[in-house]
């Protein structure tokens, strides 16, 4: 397997955090004409269309299992993920969705714990973990202040992060089998995909072309599948190929910082000084969880793995 320094990793996990923090104000601008499934479907089709263009070979698997992998990746990573996503972002705000689903580091630990070799839970990362959730807590409990809290939207955008761990980790074995990272990206789409197909029998859809004529819808799409889909599900599955599962989901805490400002420059949500205290608190517990400064141990852990 070819060798990537571990600041590869962290580059390209913050690249595509610095892009997935913008796509809840996008997909809150789309939800003004499309439902969720249709944006969800149009965005992917991009993505895929996008990768097939870059990587136009048919990716082989060796085994039945292994094909499983691809297909739960593109289950939840995709279909389940983003479809849950998109409905919460129709009951609650993008900068509350943004801030819930962070909590997916916290889940993914915890699977990765369990199911993948070398990637334990940490002192450290607990810490980070327990300083960044105040954070979390602030920023959505500021909804209440702002009578703006949304009990379903919510519930759904907390449900989201524990199917995308789920996700993190079989991308994570999927990346140890030395996968093409674009052609595997591509097939966990193709599955994603896939597997969307059912929920259009039970979620609105229209395929009426007029409403692309409008350079917002246009230009929010191609951020979404070129951008936030096709370029970042390759740069982070990377990243996760890199630096595992735990460190790589560490950058999901910058989500609600970066969420918290688009959505207040675009969508004129306001923001408070608990939402600034949150979000400071966000990052400081982001910055614990990974501070350098790690038993030996685990280091040598992760040097093995990645070597």
């Amino acid at each position: 397997m070819r060798h990537y320094s571990s600041t590869t990793g962290h580059l390209l996990a913050l690249f595509t955090i610095l892009i997935w923090g913008t796509t809840f104000v996008s997909t809150k601008v789309l939800l003004e004409d499309f439902t969720p499934v249709e944006i969800l479907l149009f965005r992917f089709l991009i993505g895929y269309l996008i990768l097939w263009i870059i990587y136009p070979r048919v990716q082989k698997v060796f085994s039945f299992g292994e094909e499983a992998l691809f297909m739960g990746a593109g289950l939840c990573g995709v279909a389940l993920y983003f479809l849950i996503e998109n409905i919460a972002l129709v009951y609650t705000t993008a900068s509350n969705a943004g801030v819930i689903v962070s909590v997916a580091p916290f889940f993914t630990a915890v699977l990765a714990h369990f199911f993948l070799v070398g990637e334990r839970l940490t002192r450290r990362f607990l810490i980070g973990f327990g300083i960044a959730m105040c954070g979390i807590i602030l920023i959505t409990l500021n909804g209440s202040f702002m009578l703006q809290l949304n009990p379903l939207g919510d519930l759904l955008a907390f449900i989201a992060p524990a199917v995308w761990a789920i996700y993190s980790v079989l991308m994570r074995k999927i990346g140890v089998r030395n996968y093409p990272v674009i052609g595997a990206t591509r097939k966990v789409f193709f599955y994603g995909l896939l597997f969307m197909l059912p929920a259009l029998a039970w979620f609105e859809f229209d395929l009426n072309v007029a409403r692309f004529t409008q350079f917002s819808t246009i230009s929010n799409f191609l951020f979404l599948g070129v951008g936030a889909s096709a370029l970042c599900f390759v740069t982070w599955n990377q990243a996760v190929k890199i630096l595992g599962a735990i460190h790589t989901s560490v950058y999901i805490y910058l989500v609600p910082v970066i969420t918290i400002v688009s959505s207040t420059l675009i969508l004129q949500e306001r923001i408070t000084w608990v939402s600034m205290l949150g979000a400071s608190l966000t990052l400081y517990g982001s910055y614990v969880s990974e501070s350098t400064k790690r038993r030996k141990k685990t280091r040598n852990s992760f040097d093995n793995i990645t070597s």
